[in-house]
């Protein structure tokens, strides 16, 4: 079985059959950055990260490009209540999203294209659609003219054009034909950056700036477009009749995650109920809150809890600990091991997340049978299997992610617990047990737990 995911455009599960082959193109509707991410955000990262690590791991070459508008009515309004520049507020909170994506283990995007450095191109791709007779300029405004897409329009959401409302974009709607024609360029304001055009000086629509970046960076016609289900109607309608009454093919797959709620609420900041990352990752540490955002379906919506939450970190440290007393015995992990085909099958059947982490544990619990009876042929195999799914996942314990490789005290830290523990040996050696139980207490307050085992003393930092 090759890969096959559910596009929303067919709402049906269509196998994977790349633009090119050998090579798979994802872009990704990334963050409008007027306020800093909550894990509804990061979830969508998260899934399509592991999409990403599956495709490169399944053979293609992937280019992976995710935006960020850096321009939008909410910045500009966010900054005019702190009486701060618009770029300071973009900027501000882009850095916690890069932040936010390096905490959760998400790999950097191939291309990551901000709005406003992609103003020719929106250019271009305006004035294409002039030409075509499907859009017009108004009042020093660019609208696209629905009506002549009125066949197509609608087709991704679902929806007829007759029963679709106002696009309420502007704030004067008697610059457009129709009110359900959406802007693309919006004219000078005070107060507003601007940028020069043909029709005047403005600022970029929202669903102008993904179409423009996207084909920049991937061609005029390109894979996968992903981004949360919240966006299939109006931005991600928009970008397909945009892009394709310009004549360009676009994306060939659109795929959307669920959203994450508290009780029957769509996570929101207007809502005030965001949890942001920096407050979830003192609650879990962030592989914890990867395992809790990669385990369900990437389709489903998840129900927070804090309970569930704990539970996931729970099960994600279940396989930790398998990893690691592994490891103690196993120092050498075969990389190029077969992945269990159950675990590639559940991934390839539209990225089952939860069936193949069902595979892991099941792997896992396999694994401490075969370290109980000692049987290390066998441990070696199934920590090769555990570490090349989790690797997928992006949940490898002994990856440099998580293992803290690259922190200037890690060193230093491992050298001071390895000088403590030989000298609670040598204690234990003399049958000094107070001096012994001592030094253990010591590390215990320090943070350090420390755990005996058949093959010597283990410590991790206290979680």
């Amino acid at each position: 079985m090759s890969l096959h995911i559910y596009d929303t455009s067919t709402r049906a599960i269509r196998e994977f059959v790349p633009v090119e082959a050998g090579r798979a193109s994802i872009y990704l509707c990334g963050a409008t950055v007027q306020a800093p991410p909550h894990i509804g955000h990061i979830r969508s990262g998260v899934n399509f990260d592991v999409l990403r690590r599956w495709l490169a791991r399944s053979g293609y070459d992937v280019t992976f490009c995710r935006n960020v508008t850096d321009i939008d009515d909410k910045i500009i309004r966010v900054a005019a209540e702190e009486g701060v520049p618009w770029f300071v507020v973009a900027e501000r909170n882009q850095r916690a999203f890069t932040w936010a994506y390096d905490t959760l283990g998400c790999l950097p995007p191939t291309v990551e294209p901000r709005a406003t450095g992609h103003v020719p191109e929106m250019i271009t791709l305006m004035e294409r659609l002039i030409a075509r007779g499907h859009a017009y300029a108004s009042g020093g405004d660019v609208y696209f003219d629905v009506q002549s897409y009125a066949d197509r329009y609608g087709a991704l959401s679902n929806q007829k054009l007759d029963n679709m409302r106002a696009a309420a974009d502007t704030d004067d709607e008697s610059c457009k034909r129709d009110p359900r024609d959406f802007a693309l360029w919006k004219g000078e304001k005070p107060g507003e950056p601007t940028w020069p055009t043909p029709w005047g000086p403005g600022r970029p629509g929202w669903h102008l700036e993904c179409s423009a970046m996207a084909t920049k960076y991937l061609g005029p016609t390109f894979d996968i477009h992903g981004g949360g289900i919240d966006l299939t109607f109006p931005h991600h309608e928009n970008e397909i009749a945009q892009s394709q009454a310009a004549g360009d093919g676009f994306a060939r797959y659109w795929m959307h995650n669920g959203m994450l709620k508290i009780g029957a609420e769509k996570m929101s900041k207007s809502l005030g109920n965001s949890l942001l990352i920096p407050e979830m990752v003192q609650k879990v540490r962030p592989v914890e809150l990867r395992y809790y955002l990669a385990a369900p379906h990437y389709r489903s919506s998840i129900d927070y809890s804090e309970e569930a939450l704990l539970e996931a970190a729970a099960a994600y440290q279940r396989i930790e600990g398998f990893v690691t007393r592994a490891a103690e015995v196993i120092h050498d992990v075969d990389a190029d091991a077969p992945l269990p085909q159950a675990f590639v099958d559940a991934l390839d059947d539209d990225l089952g997340t939860p069936q193949a982490l069902a595979v892991v544990h099941e792997v896992v619990r396999e694994g401490n049978v075969a370290l109980s009876r000692g049987d290390k042929e066998a441990v070696a195999r199934l920590l090769a299997e555990t570490q090349n799914m989790l690797d997928v996942l992006g949940l490898d314990p002994r990856s440099p992610q998580w293992r803290g490789a690259g922190s200037d005290l890690s060193p230093v830290v491992d050298a001071l617990v390895a000088v403590a523990l030989e000298q609670r040996k040598a204690a234990r050696e003399r049958k000094d047990y107070a001096a012994a139980d001592a030094i253990r207490e010591q590390l215990t307050a320090a943070g350090i737990t420390v755990e005996d085992t058949p093959h010597g003393a283990r410590w991790e930092l206290t979680r």
